[in-house]
This record gives C-alpha cells, structure tokens and sequence, in this order.
C-alpha cells in the first residue's frame, strides 16, 4: 500500500549539496507529487508531497540525510492510498 506524506528539506551553509540533492529528487520523481521551495537568506527550505510505500519513502529520506548540509524530517499519514 502507499502511504501519503510530507518530507521537509532544509537547505542550510553551503549551498554546494544543491546539484546532488536534485539528482537524488530526480531518482525518486515516480513518488515526489508536489513540490514546494522558499528561498532565504541564508537556509532554503523544500516541502515535498510524498506518496509510494513507506520503504520507498524511507529511502529518500535516508539518501538525502547523507548530506552534511541537509536537515530532512518527514511525517506519515495513517492514510493509505490503494495502488
């Protein structure tokens, strides 16, 4: 079953880990539904509207938790949609 939820991206110093972040959002774009940026000065801040199975979820938040300059948090709904 999928699951639907909200993973928290925020993008703080250097700004280097950009490029590579895509790559990794790209990799994962068959679950990525919506997507949301605030730039400011200093941290940038992603939202993303998730929905696929929560291994697949937990494997994005784990790749992109990798980066030193990231901080990602991510919430689950109870909510499961059907495949």
């Amino acid at each position: 079953m999928k699951r639907i939820g909200v993973v928290g991206i925020v993008v703080k110093g250097d700004r280097s880990v950009v490029g590579e972040m895509q790559r990794v959002l790209s990799d994962f774009g068959d679950i990525i539904v919506g997507r949301m940026g605030v730039p400011r000065d200093g941290v940038n801040t992603i939202a993303l509207i998730v929905e696929g199975s929560q291994e697949r979820i937990s494997a994005l938040t784990g790749r992109l938790g990798r980066f030193g300059d990231l901080c990602v948090k991510s919430a689950l709904t109870s909510f499961e949609a059907a495949e």
